[in-house]
This record gives structure tokens, sequence and C-alpha cells, in this order.
């Protein structure tokens, strides 16, 4: 269902080699020095075996993640025309619906236990179709979309009378994130963005890990282009884009281990640069699907579960993250989309 995606990726740069575990800033000197953040994220977040996986491992390793949910994925196929996305038929999904209603209860508890957690539920509006070419008015359609589902999943799927105390709340005043499907970020998201109430999105690619940019009361993060492989040359810090450079999108279970190795090393290697340098937060973004045997599941669950425990590291949110950087961010920088 992500075939669509476009792997990126750049020349060579110098590579800087990987070393042990890094070792907890010493007093002193260092004493005023950031945090690390580290911000991992998932997008669609729909399958509940992986939502289960991923509250555990976020539990053993001290880190808050953010989930960019899918909003079909909270509506059985029964129901499918309950969506229209713009400018498409009723009924239709990139990334398909819910098998049933039972399913969707099950990830609607998900979603509310990992709140109580302290993760973050952001908007990866409905459907998952490419907006690229989508008016601001046609953005706010789809955003609408979004809010009416998840505010109705509960009832929508016969189970009012579980609905969580809290959750029309929830929904009203905590989606305040954003990312858009294939990473399609035209001038008119940003519009929309903003006039709906977004605090931040999380849409473009950078060079560099770099500090979140304010535009227009709108935060932009920037998924990292990160050295990988032997040729040390530039991908997307995404697991899909990993997946297309290892096999070309064919999966290769039996190489498992090999690509979880390749993954977990251009990972660390990103963070102890940043760890060891300017302490620019490290933004990372997985799919709730395990490809390649789960290799880039592997890859990340190793990386957190050493990093997130250091007391100078902060495994946190996007929205956390706006929080700890206020006054370290570049309002008069150049959002550095690729």
């Amino acid at each position: 269902m992500f075939r669509s995606l476009i792997a990126i990726s750049l020349a060579a740069m110098a590579t800087t080699a990987l070393a042990e575990a890094p070792a907890p800033a010493e007093k002193g000197a260092d004493e005023q020095r950031p945090k690390q953040l580290l911000l991992v994220s998932f997008d669609g977040a729909h399958d509940n075996r992986l939502w289960a996986r991923s509250r555990d491992i976020a539990k053993r390793a001290n880190a808050k993640f953010t989930y960019f949910l899918s909003c079909t994925t909270l509506i059985p196929r029964a129901r499918a025309s309950d969506y229209k996305a713009p400018g498409i038929k009723a009924g239709r999904s990139n990334i398909g619906f819910a098998m049933s209603a039972e399913e969707v209860g099950n990830r609607l508890d998900h979603i509310w236990k990992a709140r109580g957690e302290g993760h973050e539920i952001a908007s990866h509006t409905c459907g998952h179709f490419d907006g690229k070419d989508w008016s601001k008015a046609e953005w706010l359609t789809e955003f609408d979309a979004f809010d009416r589902v998840l505010a109705n999943a509960w009832k929508d799927n016969g189970f009012a009378d579980r609905e969580p105390a809290g959750w029309a709340d929830f929904v009203d005043n905590d989606i305040t994130g954003f990312r858009a499907p294939y990473l399609s970020a035209p001038e008119s998201l940003f519009q929309a963005l903003r006039e709906h109430g977004f605090r931040y999105d999380a849409s473009i690619v950078t060079h560099d890990p770099t500090l979140p940019v304010e535009k227009g009361g709108l935060a932009r993060f920037g998924l990292p282009l990160i050295p990988e492989g032997p040729r040390e040359r530039r991908i997307i810090a995404m697991d899909y884009n990993l997946f297309i450079r290892h096999s070309a999108g064919i999966d290769h279970p039996s190489k498992a281990d090999e690509f979880a190795e390749r993954s977990y090393q251009a990972f660390r290697g990103a963070f102890d640069r940043q760890y060891d340098g300017e302490r620019i937060p490290l933004q990372i973004g997985l799919h709730f699907v395990e490809m390649n045997g789960g290799a880039y599941w592997i890859a990340m669950e190793r990386l957190v579960t050493e990093v997130c425990p250091l007391p100078d590291v902060a495994c946190v949110t996007y929205a956390e993250a706006l929080d700890m950087l206020e006054g370290r961010t570049n309002p008069a920088a150049a959002p550095g989309a690729m």
C-alpha cells in the first residue's frame, strides 16, 4: 500500500565512525547542553498487533511516540461509502478500510490507552491520497472528515457505551500535528493547516537534522536524510525508503538480520552525530508494516532501548519536542524542503 512512495537519496557524505554507547554528558563544561531529543513516529497506525508492540517497546525504553493516524482504519469496509476524499469517488481509500467493527473497537482501545501513556495521536488524513494538487479548501474538507470520523468512531461502530469520558475533548483539542501522505506538502496544505488550527507539520524533508522552523504560526519539522550503507549514501530516515533501497520494495524476510543491522547502524550513526555535536533533534519515521521481516522495527527497537534511558536523552512526541525546544527554533530560516 505504500508502493507509491518515492525513495529519496543524495550523494555520499563524509562518514562518522560508530562508537560504543555514548556516556551521559559529564557535569561541568557540558552542564548546560540540552538533552538530545529523539522523535520516533508511525504513519497509518492501523495494525492492532503493532499498536501493542509499539506500546510495549515504549514502556521498556522510557519513550513516547507520535502516531500519525489514518482515519479510514476506523471505518469498516461495510461503511466505506461514509468517506469521500476530495476529487475521489466515495468509498475509496489507498490503504483500505477496517475489516470489522470489532477490529475498530480494539484499535480505539489502543488509541485511548496510548494517549493515557503519554503518546501523541496526530493526523495522517483519512484515505492516504496524494494531495499535491489539492486546494486549501480541499485539504480543509479532508481535515473535517478526519475530525468527524474520529469524533464519532465509538458510536458509529456500535460502542457508544464504551466511549471514554474525555474523548470529545481529546478530538477537539489534542490533535495538533500532521504528516501528509507521501510527504506531499504543497503551499495549500500549510495554509489549510494554519486555518484548521494545527500546531505543527512533519511532512517536509531536510538534508540534515534541523530545528523546527516557525512560519506563519505553524512549526515545520523535517525528516532528515541520513547516511546509510557501505557507501554512506543519504536516505530519508524512514522505513519505506530503506525498504526500497535494500530490496527494491520486494519483501526478503530471509535478509531481515542484514537489513536490520544496516538500518540500526544508520540510525545510531545519525543519533551519535547529534548527541556528540549540536544536539539537534533526530526524527525517525516508520509505518505499521513490518517490511523485510520487520528489519526496520528491529533496528528502531534496538536504538530506543539503548539510548532513551540515558539521563541526557529524551525520546518524546512532536508536541513535547515543541515545548522543550521553545527558544531554539529559527523563525527566519527557510523550511529546507527537498
